[in-house]
C-alpha cells in the first residue's frame, strides 16, 4: 500500500511537471507568434540576418575560399553581426564607420612600421609604446566633440582597437602587413553583404520609420483627448469599477509614446541622413525631431488633464454637466486638428485650409461664455461670504496662538516642574490632538468653490488649444522644407507661391468665410 501511494504521487508530480512545461512553451510560442505579427518586419530582418551569417560563413567552411583568405575569414562573420542593423541608415553608418576606421588603423600601422622597420629591437619597442599612447589619446579625445561622438563614434572605436591589436602584433609577428590587408578584405566582404541585404532585400528606411511615428503620434494624442474629454464627462452611475482599463490605456499610451520618444526620435533622424534618396521627396529629418519636442511639449498638458481625472478632489456632476458640451466641442476641434496634422504628414501634401476655420475659436468662446454665465459657482456665495472670511480668520488666529502659548491651550500641562515624565508626555499628546480639531475646524470653515476642480480642469484645456498653434507652425515648416505637395479638394487646386504672395482658390464646401483665407 505504501508504495502505490508513492507510486500515485510521483506519477502527480510528474504530471504537474508535465503541465507546467506545457503550459510554458505555450506561453512562448504565443509571444513568438504576436510579436512577428505585431511586427512582421523583424521575421525579415532575422532571415537577413541568418542568410547574411551563412553566405560569409563560406569564407571559413568552403577549402578554395579559406585557402584564399585564411583565419582572417572570421572577421567577415563578425562584421555582419556587429554591422547588420535593422534599418538601411544604422547599416550605412555602422559600416562606413568600420571600413573607415579598419583603413585609417591600417595606413597608420603601414607608415608606422615603414619608420619602426629600421629601428632596433628596444627603440622599436619604445616607438611602438609611445605611437599607440599617442594614438590612444588623441582618438579618445576626439569622441568628446558632439558631431564626432554623434556620426562617428563607432568607427573611432573600431579604429582604436585594430591600431592596437596590429601595432602590437607587428613586435611579435614579421608578416602583420599581410593579415592587415587579409583582415580588411575579410571587413570589406562582411560590409558588402550587410549593404547588399539592407539596401536591396526589402529594406526598412529610418526616414520610412520616423515618417510613419510622427503620423502615429498626432493620430494617438488625437484619440487621448478625446477619450480624456469623454471619461471625464461620463455618467455618475458608472463606478470606478465598471470603468475599462482600456480607456485608460488609450490615455495614457497617447501621450506616454511622446514622452518617451526623444532618443528615438534622434536616432531615426540620425540614421535617415546616412540614407540614399529612397523617393521623390528630400525630407529635413532634423525638422521631424522639432515636431517631435513640440508634440511633447502639447503632451505635458495632456498628463496634467489627465491628472484631473484621477484628482482627489472633483466637481460634483451637477457642476460638469454644465459644461459638458463646451468641453466637447473643444476637444473634438483640437482632435479633428490633430488628425487633419496627421493626415496631412501622411499623404506629404500641405495642410488644409480648413485648419484656419473659426470652428475651434468658436468653440473656445462658447466655453468662455459658459463659464461666465455661472460666477456664483466659482466666486461662491455672497451672503455668506463676508462670515466665512471672519470665521476662517478667527479659527486661523486660534491656531497661531496656540502655537505660540501651548501651556495656556492646553489644561493638560501643569506649571509644577514636579510632574511625572509620563504627565509630560501625555499633556503633549493632547495638545497635537487639540491643534489636529482646531486645524480641522478650520478646514470645515473654509467653503471651497464646487467649480474649482473643474476651473483646473477647463484651464488646461485652454491651454492645450493655444498649445496647439506651436504644433501646426512646426508642421507646416516641415511641409514647406520638405517640398510637400498642395492640397487640393473637390478638384479645386489651392496654389501656394514662393514668396510671400499667396493665392487660394475658393472652394464652395469650406464655406462662404474660407474665401478670404490664405493657404500655408
Amino acid at each position: 500500500m505504501e508504495m502505490e501511494g508513492r507510486d500515485a504521487g510521483d506519477n502527480m508530480k510528474k504530471e504537474t511537471a508535465f503541465k507546467k512545461v506545457q503550459r510554458w512553451s505555450g506561453t512562448v510560442t504565443q509571444n513568438i507568434c504576436k510579436a512577428g505579427r505585431d511586427d512582421p518586419r523583424s521575421v525579415i530582418h532575422a532571415l537577413k540576418v541568418g542568410f547574411s551569417l551563412t553566405l560569409v560563413s563560406m569564407l571559413y567552411l568552403l577549402e578554395p575560399l579559406f585557402g584564399g583568405i585564411g583565419e582572417n575569414a572570421i572577421w567577415a562573420v563578425m562584421t555582419v553581426v556587429v554591422v547588420l542593423e535593422f534599418t538601411a541608415g544604422a547599416t550605412l553608418r555602422k559600416g562606413f564607420n568600420r571600413g573607415l576606421g579598419t583603413l585609417c588603423a591600417g595606413s597608420l600601422v603601414f607608415g608606422l612600421e615603414f619608420v619602426a622597420d629600421k629601428s632596433g629591437r628596444i627603440p622599436r619597442a619604445i616607438f611602438i609604446g609611445i605611437a599607440v599612447f599617442l594614438t590612444g589619446f588623441a582618438a579618445t579625445y576626439m569622441r568628446f566633440f558632439p558631431n564626432i561622438k554623434r556620426n562617428y563614434d563607432y568607427g573611432i572605436v573600431i579604429f582604436l582597437l585594430t591600431f592596437n591589436l596590429i601595432a602590437v602584433s607587428s613586435f611579435r609577428v614579421h608578416n602583420v602587413l599581410e593579415i592587415a590587408h587579409d583582415r580588411f578584405y575579410t571587413i570589406a566582404i562582411g560590409c558588402g553583404v550587410c549593404l547588399l541585404m539592407s539596401l536591396l532585400v526589402f529594406p526598412n528606411w529610418s526616414g520610412l520609420e520616423l515618417h510613419n511615428s510622427t503620423v502615429s503620434k498626432l493620430e494617438g494624442l488625437a484619440e487621448s483627448i478625446e477619450a480624456c474629454v469623454d471619461n471625464y464627462f461620463k455618467d455618475s452611475e458608472i463606478t470606478e469599477d465598471e470603468k475599462s482599463s482600456d480607456e485608460e490605456d488609450l490615455i495614457c499610451r497617447g501621450y506616454k509614446l511622446i514622452l518617451d520618444s526623444k532618443t528615438v526620435d534622434e536616432t531615426l533622424a540620425l540614421h535617415a541622413s546616412w540614407e540614399p534618396k529612397h523617393s521623390c521627396y528630400k525630407s529635413p529629418w532634423k525638422q521631424y525631431v522639432r515636431v517631435g519636442a513640440a508634440l511633447r511639449h502639447f503632451g505635458y498638458t495632456l498628463v496634467a488633464l489627465h491628472g484631473c481625472l484621477q484628482s482627489e478632489i472633483q466637481a460634483p456632476r451637477s457642476v460638469r454637466d454644465l459644461f459638458k458640451s463646451p468641453c466637447t466641442r473643444v476637444a473634438r476641434e483640437i482632435s479633428k486638428t490633430f488628425k487633419e496634422l496627421a493626415d496631412s504628414i501622411r499623404n506629404k501634401r500641405h495642410l488644409a485650409p480648413i485648419l484656419v476655420s473659426d470652428d475651434l475659436h468658436e468653440a473656445l468662446l462658447d466655453l468662455n461664455n459658459a463659464i461666465k454665465s455661472q460666477p456664483r459657482l466659482f466666486l461662491g456665495g455672497s451672503k455668506n461670504h463676508h462670515n466665512d472670511a471672519s470665521q476662517m480668520l478667527a479659527l486661523a488666529a486660534a491656531t497661531a496662538n496656540a502655537r505660540q502659548n501651548p501651556d495656556t491651550n492646553s489644561s493638560f500641562v501643569s506649571d509644577s516642574s514636579a510632574l511625572p515624565e509620563w504627565k509630560r508626555k501625555r499633556a503633549a499628546d493632547l495638545y497635537k490632538d487639540a491643534e489636529r480639531k482646531v486645524f480641522r475646524t478650520t478646514l470645515n470653515g473654509l467653503e471651497f468653490s464646487e467649480a474649482l476642480p473643474f476651473a483646473a480642469f477647463a484651464s488646461l484645456l485652454v491651454e492645450m488649444a493655444a498649445r496647439l498653434d506651436m504644433v501646426t507652425e512646426q508642421v507646416e515648416e516641415l511641409g514647406r522644407l520638405s517640398k510637400f505637395k498642395e492640397y487640393k479638394a473637390d478638384g479645386v487646386e489651392i496654389v501656394v507661391s514662393n514668396g510671400e504672395n499667396r493665392t487660394v482658390k475658393k472652394n464652395r464646401k469650406l464655406g462662404t468665410n474660407m474665401g478670404s483665407n490664405e493657404a500655408k
